[in-house]
């Protein structure tokens, strides 16, 4: 079982560049990906998309990229003609706006095309993409532990919730018998004690065939089977081989349909309050379910 959240990040640093890749996941019933990557590598976000859903099914990838390439400083050189545009056009509103000039012009350097990166220049997709592609494959590795990780603790906490709806199950198994002979006594004494101011007598036929009438009514057999079949197919996928959150939904979703129709069915006050316990369960067992690949 593997978990939607996580989180792994790979960094490689040397001679060239300094490359760092950090992924979190969250849950989501699709898979959708939200990249951050250094220009001039924005174009590989495809590339990046096919790597992701070679490992993962389900959730939002939130993935960042982080390029730097490792240059010595006299690499760098200004566009001076960019700056004088710069500095012309600003000095120009300043006296259209009747606004003294700013006293330090450093901020300049930091608009578009003052500073020439030799990085824009160098770089080659193609050749660069297989090495970002190692890093980016290690990221996910360390991610898919993290999901794996918390996948089993979820898995643990699962079946410890469907062992609490299996001993619910008993109680209401145990409790069916002795259901419909406290009914046929609670039943016998009150039509009783009203028949005795009349001065009638009880005809037994008329007792039977209520008995009957309620025995069939409160029969929760099947639902009780169903309901089983639905908890020994909910283990099955917990120990798969595979992460099926999915299929938990559905599996989760007919059991509460069950759990539904026998405590609508029962006329009994413990039934029913076995029925809300197995319901909170269900309901615990949603929530968690909601985080699983």
């Amino acid at each position: 079982m593997l978990s939607m959240t996580g989180f792994g990040e790979f960094r490689v640093q040397d001679e060239r560049w300094n490359v760092l890749v950090e992924i979190r996941s969250v849950n989501n019933r699709h898979l959708k990906l939200v990249a951050k990557i250094s220009e001039p590598y924005a174009s590989l976000e495809a590339e990046l998309e096919r790597l992701v859903r070679e490992k993962l099914r389900r959730g939002t990838i939130y993935l960042s990229l982080r390029i730097h390439p490792n240059l010595v400083s006299d690499t760098y050189r200004l566009n001076l003609e960019a700056l004088r545009a710069y500095r012309k056009q600003l000095t120009t509103l300043c006296e259209e706006w009747s606004t003294p000039p700013p006293e330090d012009w450093a901020q300049l350097l930091g608009l578009p095309g003052v500073v020439s990166d030799p990085a824009y220049e160098t770089v080659n997709l193609s050749e660069d993409w297989p090495e970002l592609a190692k890093v980016v494959n290690q990221a996910l590795e360390r991610l898919g532990e993290s999901r794996a990780r918390e996948g089993q603790a979820m898995a643990a906490e699962l079946s410890g919730y469907s062992k609490q709806i299996r001993l619910e199950v008993d109680r209401i198994r145990e409790r069916l018998p002795l259901m419909v002979v406290e009914y046929a006594d609670r039943l016998h004494d009150r039509v009783q004690s009203i028949l005795e101011k009349h001065d009638i007598v009880l005809n037994s036929t008329d007792l039977i065939r209520e008995l009957a009438i309620f025995s069939e009514r409160s029969n929760v057999a099947e639902e009780i089977t169903r309901l089983v079949a639905h908890l020994d197919q909910f283990d099955e996928i917990l120990t798969s081989s595979q992460s099926e959150g999915r299929k938990l939904e559905f599996v989760v979703q007919e059991m509460g349909r069950e759990i539904n129709t026998l405590g609508a069915k029962s006329l009994d006050v413990a039934v029913s309050r076995y029925c809300v316990e197995v319901k909170s369960t269900l309901e615990k067992i949603r929530e968690l379910i909601l985080n699983v690949e």
